[in-house]
């Protein structure tokens, strides 16, 4: 019997938006290149600085060296943290939420909403939250005696950056696994039930090794997003107090913008953007690993 012949024509269909995205994507990140071994001394005054910046960058003794490795520090532990609360916390309502009948559909929509606010509206919504007069969040915190003051305390700055995060993003980790969840077969929870699995039983070995796959996709956008994080902070903290909740993102564009300083900030963002494709690459892989060995 022969084979069917197959037909790639469907790539041309394809390659249109390819081209776009790479073309969308390569030029922004040449000029970024041209810039990070360049320096200048004025308006379009550039000479070339070679890797002066990259090894000053990654020299810690050097004053952007250390201000390099601050806020990466900060960034890689905010990511922990938020990882840390949302990852459970999504797993743990998407086991609670309704399977069938019409309470499917609104407690999905209604737990899909905060998704749907943008970054800069959570922002200040959050901001006049976090306000110990008129705010809720701030205020109870406050009456109730616990010390609070977003503006002054690096402790409640940071708590409150990782409580926006968590209350604007566990909603899509909520929704992955919902769907990993409603994927898996019936067969295996009558299989269960006959053998008189527990709910824990049931949940360690059916629903987390069947969840996997999906919990690194989510992993995955999250880390991504948690480790971009911009404009949150900026608006509710400014990024303080003093450098408390100034995360690489942050001191990026205060370095570009702020210093106009684009030969080092152009430097910082090309080892930015590695770190993050090395740990997803790294994340990705071990992930990837452990689930060969299990179905092994």
């Amino acid at each position: 019997m022969m084979d069917k012949p197959t037909n790639n024509r469907a790539w041309f269909f394809v390659l249109p938006v390819l081209a776009l995205v790479l073309f969308s994507s390569i030029v922004p990140m040449m000029t970024v290149v041209n810039y990070s071994v360049q320096d200048s001394m004025g308006v379009n005054n550039f000479f070339w600085n070679g890797d002066a910046w990259f090894r000053d960058l990654l020299d810690p003794t050097s004053e952007i060296g250390a201000r390099f490795a601050g806020a990466l520090m900060r960034t890689f532990a905010f990511s922990a943290a938020a990882l840390a609360v949302e990852v459970p916390l999504g797993i743990a309502v998407a086991l609670c939420l309704p399977r069938r009948g019409w309470a499917v559909g609104l407690s999905l929509v209604v737990t899909a909403l905060p998704m749907l606010i943008p970054w800069n509206v959570v922002g200040m919504m959050w901001q006049i939250f976090a306000r110990q007069d008129i705010g809720l969040f701030g205020a109870v915190l406050t009456g109730i005696g616990l010390p609070y003051n977003v503006t002054q305390d690096p402790v409640s700055a940071w708590i409150t950056i990782v409580v926006i995060d968590v209350w604007h993003w566990t909603p899509m980790v909520i929704l992955l696994s919902y769907a990993g969840l409603r994927a898996i077969p019936d067969a295996y929870y009558q299989a269960a039930r006959i053998d008189g699995a527990s709910r824990w039983a049931v949940f360690v070995n059916i629903e987390l090794p069947k969840l996997q796959k999906v919990l690194v996709i989510a992993v995955l956008l999250r880390f991504m997003q948690t480790f971009m994080i911009y404009t949150e902070p900026v608006v509710v903290t400014g990024g303080g107090p003093g450098n408390a909740t100034t995360f690489l993102s942050i001191d990026l564009v205060k370095i570009a913008i702020g210093q106009v300083d684009v030969g080092s900030a152009a430097a910082m963002s090309l080892v930015y953007y590695i770190i993050i494709l090395t740990a997803c690459w790294i994340f990705f892989t071990v992930m990837t690993q452990l689930d060969r060995r299990r179905d092994t």
